[in-house]
């Protein structure tokens, strides 16, 4: 484990204690599972800026080959 050294807003911290008092967590483990959770999200956007990125970038040729398809089933 790494030990890190970090400046709390006082309202958060505030919060953050009133909350561990209630649920009986030890503030280290709720502090890693907070990053934890916050990691995920924002791995999770990143996929999406990058999906969103690739999906404009293919836009226009996925179009094109629409266009190209109903033209085949209209002459059907």
């Amino acid at each position: 484990m790494k030990t890190v050294s970090l400046k709390i807003d006082d309202s958060i911290f505030g919060e953050t204690e009133k909350i561990l008092g209630k649920i009986k967590k030890p503030r280290n483990r709720y502090i890693n599972e907070a990053l934890d959770l916050y990691n995920k999200l924002q791995r999770k956007q990143i996929i999406e800026q990058k999906l969103k990125k690739e999906s404009e970038l293919v836009k226009d040729d996925s179009m094109a080959v629409l266009k190209e398809f109903e033209k085949i089933e209209d002459a059907d």
